[in-house]
């Protein structure tokens, strides 16, 4: 006997239910020229999806979207560096590093990073990294185009440790298919994507692949510096720098700190919290009461707020309660992505703002910018809704790693494994979703060796979370940025 009998028909029937596979199909190929540093570049933009395989079911899982940008006329693709992009959310699209600061072309706004008014246009990006490395955008799983090949399996892919093996797989599978695997690698994240970058330099270092470098747009590594909960006091401390300089930029602090320069202003709050403010905090209700008042008299002068609003929120100042409090006599709110953008609520009464007011002026031009672009120049066809940002994602995201996720470790663990590797973090000054003095905090406790302390290096721009937004600290952060590259290389040519 060969076993049970029934088995040959089940078989049979099972593969007779399948649903075929989607062939798949070419990424669509074209050519541009830019002109880079008085130089005139021809380059390549590849777009398409690679899909995502379950080798022991042999089934596509995912299809991720992805744009790359290669220069033309590179005759050793072993000298000419790669660079992996990703933004964050969770649930975001590739689309603002890509149209925004790193891409060949940029979404045109006003100078600050204010919008303009529509219709919007792209312009060449004079700013792009194109001439340092070659750019590959990516779009994880429910953002962009990219989507699970099974709707009903779609959030398996929202967590943070799923979304590490999806992300490490298409990069592996884009080394291989493009044949880049001896290639300087880079990874640049933004916000949520420097979670992601963090986790993938060790992840992928396990998988033998290991990086020169990584670009940390506005970073967290660690969740708990930023979470605004009971019981945990750092946010209020960490935060506190970036509410004294959204307050100087306002014109909200007393005439002496206005006439300080915004940098001078952010150390002095800085130190004074992870001195004075960080005691207070800690002693909680036992805080004797004329520390107290001390305490509040120096938060409203750093802050632009009230000693009543300050003592009323027992020296613990929320975020989002910030954000409507600073402007509320102006009948304006505060942005949190930049804290210089302000906004309109319905109401001038109540805790929470209506909506972010950063978001609310990039969103539409980057939406408008992107469907068309991918279209009509990138020749990329689809009915498919573009995801610039999913809700979806964000409510259904799964956190794995704890009450507060945490990636530092991992990155800790890169580093100190592949000491070659250099960490560049770009910061904003008016940053108020991941602000500078939190990245600095986690940064100083990582128990870093000594030996590998070099290997990170911080900027901050006197703009917000997208720093790339305002025009000035655009052409500064490629500036940054070119340096960055032509370090962690060792000074070996750019292959272009």
């Amino acid at each position: 006997m060969t076993g049970d009998p029934k088995t040959p028909e089940k078989t049979a029937n099972d593969e007779s239910s399948k649903k075929p596979e989607i062939p798949e199909t070419p990424p669509i190929v074209t050519q541009h020229q830019i002109a880079l540093n008085g130089e005139t570049l021809s380059y390549t933009a590849t777009t398409g999806v690679i899909p995502l395989r379950d080798e022991a079911k042999d089934a596509v899982t995912a299809r991720i979207f992805f744009t790359a940008y290669t220069l033309d006329g590179v005759e050793q693709t072993a000298a000419r560096p790669l660079v992996f992009v990703f933004n964050g959310g969770p649930g975001s699209s590739s689309v603002w590093l890509h149209l925004g600061a790193i891409g060949p072309k940029r979404v045109v706004m006003q100078p600050e990073g204010w919008m303009p008014s529509p219709p919007f246009r792209l312009e060449e990006n004079a700013y792009s990294w194109l001439d340092l490395a070659d750019l590959v955008f990516i779009d994880p799983v429910g953002t962009g185009y990219s989507r699970a090949a099974d709707p009903e399996k779609k959030k398996e892919f929202w967590s943070l440790e799923n979304d590490l093996k999806s992300v490490g797989e298409f990069i592996r599978l884009y080394l291989t298919r493009y044949k880049r695997w001896n290639s300087p690698l880079f990874l640049a994240g933004e916000s949520y994507g420097t979670t992601r970058a963090a986790g993938l330099a060790g992840h992928l270092f396990e998988q033998g692949i290991a990086f020169n470098g990584l670009v940390l747009i506005s970073a967290v590594f660690n969740f708990q510096t930023i979470e605004f909960e009971q019981g945990n006091d750092l946010p209020y401390l960490l935060f506190l720098p970036t509410y004294a300089a959204t307050a100087w930029y306002h014109g909200k602090l007393s005439p002496a700190l206005q006439q300080r320069s915004l940098r001078d202003v952010f150390e002095e709050v800085r130190a004074w919290a992870e001195t004075e403010y960080i005691v207070a905090l800690a002693k909680g209700d036992r805080l004797p009461d004329s520390e107290r008042e001390a305490v509040i008299a120096q938060l409203a002068a750093y802050t632009g707020l009230s000693p009543r609003f300050i003592e009323d929120s027992n020296l613990r100042v929320r975020d989002q309660h910030f954000f409507k409090e600073l402007l509320r006599d102006q009948k304006r709110t505060a942005g949190r992505l930049d804290s210089r953008f302000k906004g309109i609520d319905k109401l001038v009464v109540g805790e929470h703002i209506d909506c972010d007011p950063a978001m609310s002026a990039i969103m539409p031009p980057y939406t408008a910018m992107l469907n068309q672009y991918v279209r009509a120049e990138l020749g990329y066809e689809t009915d498919i809704r573009y995801e610039i940002i999913s809700p979806d994602v964000g409510r259904n995201w799964e956190w794995d790693r704890g009450k507060y996720p945490d990636t530092s470790e991992p990155l800790r663990s890169a580093v100190s494994q592949n000491p070659f590797m250099k960490v560049l973090i770009a910061m904003g000054h008016y940053d108020l979703a991941t602000p500078p003095f939190a990245t600095q905090y986690t940064l100083s406790h990582m128990d870093l060796d000594p030996a590998v302390r070099g290997n990170f290096q911080t900027t901050t721009y006197e703009a917000g979370h997208m720093m790339y937004l305002d025009i000035v600290s655009l052409a500064q952060l490629k500036q940054d940025v070119a340096q960055f590259v032509r370090g962690a290389l060792g000074g070996q040519a750019l292959g272009g």
